[in-house]
């Protein structure tokens, strides 16, 4: 018997409907207690199956949109993004973005915000191209746009543009602050600010810095001119 199937709706989308392991909302709160049970490597396999299930579900001829609006297709699409990030931390940002890609042609409104992960994946990846393309859709207002600007700037030229660099400092202040500092503690203080009803700057600014410190692993090089800016302003 078929357990999952693809049921069109009246809006031209698409509902996944199934059972068992295409339950995509147990699957999905399932990994999330491995994680916080510890069993992190366990949360990343169920999701990236989760997600294979799904891939082999999807026609190669034909454009499926996925309805947010059903309980399944959402979980759905959360599982394509968590098993995106899952990727992007451990530097495989090649698999990372061919997800977050596949997200955005299954929810082109982008509901959970995949072009931002994409933007540092192909920037990771050294995809100008796409990445110039990709940076457009982000909102003026996120500090982490700034942050892909400048770290573009920085890969193109071996420096921070003067321009950009002005403007993380004094639009985003909080988060310059906290990308300049030596330690990023995600302690119970930051813990409840971040899980509360509306997180401060501060507590947003050093999410960001934490979801993307893999890359500061690797390019140490653009952290370094960022301080290097921190301190010359002080003098």
């Amino acid at each position: 018997m078929q357990k999952a199937m693809l049921n069109p709706t009246p809006d031209q989308t698409f509902e996944v409907v199934g059972e068992g392991p295409y339950d995509f909302v147990r699957v999905l709160e399932h990994s999330r207690r491995l994680q916080a049970a510890g069993d992190v490597e366990a949360a990343c396999n169920e999701r990236f199956g989760a997600f294979q299930r799904l891939a082999e579900l999807l026609p190669e001829d034909e454009e499926i949109l996925l309805e947010w609006n059903h309980r399944n297709s959402r979980a759905a699409l959360e599982v394509i993004h968590a098993s995106a990030i899952d990727h992007f931390l451990i530097n495989d940002f090649e698999l990372s973005a061919a997800l977050l890609e596949l997200l955005l042609e299954l929810d082109p409104e982008d509901h959970l915000e995949g072009c931002e992960l994409l933007a540092f994946d192909y920037l990771a990846m050294d995809e100008r191209e796409l990445f110039d393309e990709t940076i457009n859709d982000l909102s003026d207002k996120s500090p982490a746009r700034e942050v892909l600007l400048l770290w573009a700037g920085y890969r193109r030229d071996g420096r921070l543009p003067e321009g950009e660099l002005q403007r993380f400092r004094s639009r985003f202040a909080p988060c310059f602050a906290e990308f300049v500092a030596d330690a990023h503690p995600a302690d119970e203080a930051y813990l409840r600010a971040i899980e509360s009803e509306r997180p401060g700057p501060a507590a947003e600014a050093r999410e960001l810095w934490l979801r993307t410190e893999n890359l500061w692993v690797l390019w140490p090089g653009f952290i370094e001119a960022l301080r290097a800016s921190a301190a010359d302003s002080r003098n």
